[in-house]
């Protein structure tokens, strides 16, 4: 039997909102009432696979995101594979 680890702050996780989006971010902080994420991105589906955009478009994508926690559906941490795109995309690093 595989267990998995919880996530943590400062874990990529991913969040699969009530309105059918699903968010890839970094986790700042956790409360009974709300998440506060770091650079939230999109999945979304491309014609190569799946890829990332920006959550929100007319505000500084560097700053704090604080997401009601009503508004999630599940929450977990990110695969690998997606988490490597997210730092790539979201930083520039390339992970080995």
């Amino acid at each position: 039997m595989i267990i998995e680890t919880p996530y943590k702050t400062g874990d990529t996780v991913s969040f699969k909102l009530s309105s059918g989006e699903e968010l890839v971010a970094r986790l700042d902080a956790e409360s009974a009432t709300s998440y506060t994420l770091k650079k939230p991105m999109c999945l979304i589906a491309q014609q190569q696979g799946l890829g990332l955009a920006p959550f929100m478009f007319g505000v500084n994508p560097e700053g704090k995101f604080i997401l009601q926690a009503h508004a999630v559906s599940c929450v977990a941490k990110t695969e690998a594979d997606i988490a490597k795109q997210y730092l790539a995309t979201t930083s520039g690093i390339v992970p080995a």
